[in-house]
């Protein structure tokens, strides 16, 4: 059995007045999985961007604070344009997100004019405002499957969109970008973390490299890694992706043992508890989006939960 690590006297008190001002303020917090663990404790919802998309979506609050990244809560603020939409630091970008520019996507989409264009989630407002359609880790190959076009533009993570190319017959034009986090895994890694502990099962994220993938026995976004592990009869897990992940597997699977990597996300972990509490006290780090912007990417992102 896991045993729950003790928070911290402050950290407790910080704890306590992010929920008495979430209730003052009727507000919702969306965490997502990769965040600190004390967030858990104050978080509405807990779950991947596609679980906190549909969260945004229907939420029935005054005010959404997004504990996560910039992208997931310009996702929030598209679907709920008429809420506050809060994110505690406004530096927790995403290296992944920052390697698609508009201009670049505008180009390639002249040099390939029959392709339809498919955007992960993890992009910036304005990216997914010329897209065809976005997409999860956990709906991509249906997404891209579901189109009637053959030449496929992904972008902007080249090892996931070499996974869905590998499970469709479409011809897929892959982006050059990668999430720094999941690039840092390799192979190597994997199989020496193996040998300490043979008995295990590699759980890995299809931002993942290729090599990694290839030696996985199960591969999904972080919404269906608990379910794999609870299901499967083995007692041990490696989990190939951001290591906070390890941490949440632990308090949803208590009755098995997570491995991980030294392989942080410093972005998610910028919003911190004293952050979440100025916020919600000052209504502090709105996020704001030029109209015709969400118009625009509100349809790529409503396509995307019709397959959720």
């Amino acid at each position: 059995m896991q045993i729950e690590q003790p928070v911290h006297e402050e950290t407790e008190k910080l704890i306590q007045q992010a929920l008495e001002l979430k209730k003052q303020k009727n507000a919702v917090i969306l965490v997502h999985n990769y965040q600190r663990p004390e967030m858990y404790k104050i978080a509405d919802f807990i779950g991947d961007s596609l679980d906190l998309s549909r969260e945004a979506a229907k939420a029935n609050a005054d005010i959404i604070l997004f504990c996560g990244v910039k992208f997931m809560a310009e996702t929030a603020k598209i679907l709920s344009p008429n809420k506050t939409v809060l994110l505690p630091n406004l530096d927790a970008g995403c290296s992944l997100a920052d390697m698609a520019a508009p201009e670049q996507l505008m180009k390639l989409k002249k040099e390939h004019p029959d392709a339809a264009v498919v955007t992960y989630v993890n992009t910036s407002a304005e990216i997914k405002a010329v897209s065809d359609v976005c997409c999860t880790s956990m709906n991509a190959v249906k997404v891209v499957d579901s189109l009637p076009d053959k030449e496929i533009i992904f972008l902007p993570d080249r090892n996931l969109g070499k996974y869905v190319a590998s499970k469709t017959n479409k011809k897929i034009i892959l982006w050059d970008g990668y999430c720094a986090v999941h690039e840092k895994l390799s192979s190597g890694m994997i199989n020496d973390l193996k040998e300490k502990h043979p008995d295990t099962k590699v759980i890995a994220h299809p931002e993942c490299r290729e090599e990694v993938l290839q030696i996985s026995d199960h591969i999904s976004g972080t919404g269906g890694m608990a379910k794999f592990a609870s299901s499967n009869s083995a007692k041990g897990f490696i989990v190939a992706t951001e290591c906070g992940m390890a941490e949440k597997l632990r308090q949803d699977v208590p009755d098995k043992n997570f491995y991980s990597f030294s392989n942080i996300c410093s972005y998610m972990k910028t919003i911190t508890m004293p952050l979440v509490v100025n916020s919600l006290m000052h209504n502090q780090h709105q996020i704001t989006l030029p109209q015709e912007v969400m118009v625009k990417a509100r349809k790529a992102i409503d396509k995307m939960l019709e397959f959720s």
